[in-house]
């Protein structure tokens, strides 16, 4: 994967605790997440699943999508979320961003 601004969504397991974020380079992130490097709110629930992402453009837009994720409930979280992941499975692996 090419390094590319996006917006991001973890979870500390099936429907659990969310994270949102944003990025330049989604695997670099990923393993930052994965691997406690992260200082904060990820850390302190140990949210570390990606269940959710979205490439974009240019980072102004990537942040603009991250404060809209940010402002919608969570049910609409989720209903993004089990759109595209119903299993919510962790992207990071499926798609081999992190190998465990």
């Amino acid at each position: 994967m090419r390094k590319q601004p996006a917006v991001y969504i973890l979870a500390s397991k099936y429907n659990g605790t969310l994270y949102i974020g944003v990025t330049s380079n989604l695997p670099q992130r990923v393993f930052q997440h994965k691997e406690g490097l992260v200082v904060g709110f990820s850390k302190k629930y140990d949210i570390k699943m990606l269940v959710h992402f979205e490439m974009c453009e240019d980072m102004i837009s990537a942040i603009a999508r991250e404060k809209s994720l940010k402002g919608i409930s969570r049910a609409k979280k989720i209903a993004l979320i089990e759109a595209a992941n119903p299993n919510w499975e962790d992207l990071a692996v499926t798609l081999e961003l992190f190998k465990p």
